[in-house]
């Protein structure tokens, strides 16, 4: 039997096992194992194994992960997020629809900090949703909100998935953080687009909130300082040259630490149990990667990337059409397994037919990340709307209502990047040329 009908079937076997509900990373490398094994021998199959794990364990740059999420989880737990509600609630609670818009500027805001889509939207199921319940906010339009602002955390930097893209496709993360501010904050501006029409086409929806005085929004004001200047410390020291990324998110997570001991938001017991979630979703991360390397090495060994990509390239068919069709097979890959496996999975097979047919890697990692964005918010596997549903107990039908309008200024945006490579790449070209 040939290397590819080899590859072919274990791929096969790879999806029967995520039907399983079996760890995502250690069916990869069980697969991985098993096939490298069939090819190359047993023995040549335990080197691979011991040297990928050791080597994913060991690696220096993969420190950035639990640092970063660190941060978020150390923003999280001090209550940052809330106090970012509060002041943006401050500001635009009054205008129509303005306690949703308030949810879309204080989760851009917690961004700056933390990469996390589903906490960001467990956070805000749990503050935003009952104020907009007081003033009696249609439950279509708040769960809605809610459960698609966690998706902006996939461009917005610090992001855990650009971070994983980068060490993929071995691009540079300060190049692809860069990238990834434009399209975010366009796609957060079209969310309060959204929200302001629908509460002026249907007032009932969105109700007026309580007008703020002006000194109660002054001194709301150094919440967002202080959350800008982490940002601007993180992301500026990074385009700026003055130190790596793994090193911006220990300056990151220090910073954002002092702030919550000097806002008096965090004691030893929440400090725990962030370390404590930082390091099992990193756990998780790394099991991914040394699953997915392992992975990787009885893939190559098939060639089948190579042919993927030599069919891909060889389509009569223009090379947009091409990527579109790479796009759809992520979606629909992420809707039965989680989107961010599913893109550690697919990104090496596909990753090189998308440099022969002559994109550029930031700007596909850009379009990537919205197609996750949109993957994060359809059925089956929705973890937004999960998380929201589980908090709210509201019938997922009736999230989903509120969710499309949202949905659909996703793939907007996903067009516009087709169409305008710029939006994703004028900043990296001003700070790394």
């Amino acid at each position: 039997m040939s290397e590819v009908y080899v590859g072919i079937i274990a791929l096969v076997v790879l999806l029967l096992l995520f039907a399983t509900g079996f760890e995502l990373g250690f069916c990869m490398a069980l697969v991985g194992f098993a096939g490298f094994a069939y090819i190359n021998g047993t023995e040549a199959a335990m080197n691979v194994l011991g040297r990928d794990v050791y080597d994913v364990i060991t690696n220096y740059g993969y420190t950035v992960f639990p640092l970063f999420i660190l941060m978020g989880q150390i923003g999280l737990h001090a209550g940052i997020a809330v106090r970012l509600y509060n002041a943006a609630h401050k500001f635009v609670g009054h205008i129509p629809g303005g306690l949703a818009m308030a949810t879309v500027l204080g989760a851009t805001g917690f961004k700056a900090i933390c990469g996390s889509s589903a906490a960001t939207s467990a956070t805000f199921a749990s503050v935003a949703i009952p104020e907009m319940d007081r003033f009696h906010y249609d439950r279509r339009l708040s769960t809605g909100i809610v459960a698609t602002v966690g998706t902006l955390g996939v461009l917005i930097p610090p992001s855990v998935t650009l971070i994983i893209f980068g060490i993929l496709t071995e691009q540079s993360i300060g190049q692809l953080f860069l990238a990834g501010i434009i399209p975010g904050l366009i796609i957060a501006l079209f969310f309060l687009f959204i929200i302001y029409g629908w509460a002026r086409i249907n007032p009932a929806i969105a109700p007026r909130g309580e007008r703020s005085t002006w000194k109660e929004r002054f001194a709301s004001l150094p919440e967002l300082t202080w959350i800008l200047l982490v940002f601007v410390l993180v992301i500026g020291g990074i385009m700026m040259g003055y130190f790596t990324p793994t090193e911006a998110g220990a300056v990151g997570t220090f910073a954002v630490f002092a702030l919550a001991v000097t806002k008096r938001g965090i004691n030893f017991k929440t400090y725990v149990r962030a370390l404590n979630e930082s390091l099992r979703t990193a756990g998780m991360i790394l099991v991914l990667i040394a699953g997915s390397a392992i992975l990787g090495h009885f893939i190559a060994i098939t060639n089948i990337p190579q042919h993927i990509a030599d069919w891909l390239v060889d389509l009569p068919l223009n090379r947009y059409i091409v990527l579109i069709l790479i796009c759809f097979i992520y979606e629909i890959g992420g809707s039965f397994i989680d989107d961010l496996a599913f893109m550690i999975l697919a990104t090496p097979i596909f990753y090189p037919a998308v440099l022969k047919l002559g994109f550029n890697p930031i700007w596909f990692g850009m379009v990537l990340g919205v197609v996750l964005m949109i993957g994060v918010v359809i059925p089956p596997v929705a973890v937004c709307v999960f998380v929201v549903k589980n908090i709210t107990k509201e019938p997922m039908g009736r999230i989903y209502q509120g969710v499309m309008p949202f949905l659909i200024s996703l793939v907007v945006v996903w067009g516009m990047l087709l169409f305008f490579p710029q939006l994703a790449l004028w900043l990296p070209s001003v700070f790394y040329k």
